[in-house]
């Protein structure tokens, strides 16, 4: 993992060459794998310069932690404290179908595969996927938690803690596996639906809605 660049960091100078360098950028690394993408051919894909490229980010595995990024946010809704509405129960059904969709895309799992497969640079990019996705989306699931126990929705002490139970119950869904021989299945939203208002159930029982919020 060498393409390196002095740092230039902060906000893309063209946000929407930005986009377009991380949307070429994620279509290689799937097509591709981490080691065969070079730089040249994402510049070539986005049909720019690789002089543009280095003006955006500053090495290949910036890169790589941006195309992560930008596919989770956007299956996401990373403004997830703020976009939810309903009861606690539906807003948590509401994230975790969010998820679990995330978790079943085939972009999603076409990264797992290609970060399994390549062995010499398998645990730098595990980091830079755990933080640019997992990490990222647990961050946004504890404030929800932390403004959830704010209001005496939930008894959340730990939020942190529980931000990662509430990511763990979603992520150990069956569909995940069902998806790899039966993906109609998998993906139908009243199956998605059906395990996550099963495990949103486990989970308001273990964190007791305060008793303040049914007066």
């Amino acid at each position: 993992m060498t393409e390196s660049n002095p740092a230039r960091r902060g906000r893309p100078v063209n946000e929407a060459l930005g986009e377009t360098i991380v949307d070429a950028a994620r279509e290689l690394f799937v097509e591709l794998g981490f080691q065969a993408t070079t730089l040249e051919k994402v510049a070539r894909r986005a049909k720019i310069s690789k002089l543009s490229i280095y003006r955006h980010f500053e090495n290949k595995e910036a890169l790589f932690s941006a195309a992560i990024a930008a596919h989770c946010q956007r299956l996401v809704s990373i403004g997830l404290s703020e976009s939810l509405e309903g009861s606690t129960e539906e807003q948590l059904v509401a994230l975790g179908s969010s998820l679990l969709r995330t978790l079943l895309s085939s972009e999603v799992r076409s990264v797992e595969a290609m970060i399994a497969a390549d062995k010499s640079n398998q645990e730098s990019l595990s980091k830079l996927f755990y933080e640019a996705g997992a990490g990222h989306v647990i961050a946004q699931i504890e404030v929800l938690l932390r403004k959830m126990h704010g209001q005496s929705d939930l008894n959340v002490p730990e939020p942190v803690q529980s931000a990662r139970l509430f990511a763990a119950l979603i992520k150990g869904s069956d569909l995940l596996m069902i998806a790899r021989f039966n993906k109609t299945k998998a993906e139908d939203p009243a199956q998605i639906e059906s395990y996550c208002r099963s495990a949103v159930a486990m989970f308001v029982a273990a964190h007791g809605i305060n008793a303040k919020s049914n007066e």
